[in-house]
């Protein structure tokens, strides 16, 4: 393994990587598990609950500190991931990438790093609307907490000019991230050194539903606010 991209030991690579992505994967499954509330609960019921979760994932230090644990992870896992995908493309003659690449490994292993700008771009969007309008932007108050759940609908609405426009770019990410868990999540166990004949096939299996589900979900949610204001 090259001693390339921002880490210059390749075991430290390696497991830094392998830590990131995983530790990302659990930020996804309860970020998820927050934004369902979007379409889970309607009303002023709905209203309520998803902005005392928004406040309460903006002020309570521990998760302030996992928060900022995150984005370390987000930065570094997405940008030493494109500057190896870079290096490795250089590194290989492009005759044999084009004649065996899909023969020695899937498409999403080949083009992590096209896979992972795509979600980088979708990344610096997401937080710009609404990470950094709950933090910095002017919001709406709804029963004394900022009111997020109002900024996220009309963002996704079609009376929105780009509501249509946000919805398929949100969309067209989360089918970015799906390739890019279906190699990811298995690849974070294999190096971690967690590969046995009994376990890699559960892994395997559990990684492609993870892959599929949480991404779709994510999906769901802007199209089903958008259809909802039809």
């Amino acid at each position: 393994m090259s001693n390339t991209g921002i880490l210059k030991s390749s075991l430290a690579k390696k497991y830094v990587m392998a830590l990131t992505g995983l530790f990302l994967c659990l930020f996804l499954a309860g970020h998820l598990a927050g934004n369902l509330q979007l379409i889970l609960k309607t009303g002023e019921a709905g209203q309520q609950a998803f902005n005392e979760y928004a406040e309460f994932m903006t002020t309570f230090p521990l998760v302030k500190l996992l928060s900022y644990l995150t984005y370390a992870s987000v930065l570094f896992h997405v940008i030493d991931g494109i500057v190896l995908s870079m290096q490795n493309r250089k590194a290989r003659p492009v005759g044999y990438v084009k004649e065996n690449g899909a023969a020695n490994a899937k498409w999403s292993s080949r083009n992590m790093g096209i896979l992972g700008t795509i979600i980088l771009v979708f990344l610096v969007s997401h937080m710009q609307t609404f990470w950094y309008k709950m933090h910095f932007g002017a919001m709406p108050i709804h029963n004394g907490l900022k009111d997020l759940h109002t900024v996220v609908v009309e963002f996704f609405s079609p009376d929105n000019s780009i509501g249509l426009i946000a919805v398929v770019g949100y969309v067209l990410a989360q089918a970015a991230l799906a390739f890019h868990l279906s190699h990811g999540f298995q690849s974070g166990f294999q190096s971690l050194g967690v590969r046995h004949a009994k376990y890699t096939p559960v892994i395997e299996k559990a990684g492609m539903a993870f892959a599929l589900l949480v991404p779709a979900l994510f999906a769901a949610i802007p199209v089903f606010l958008y259809i909802t204001q039809l």
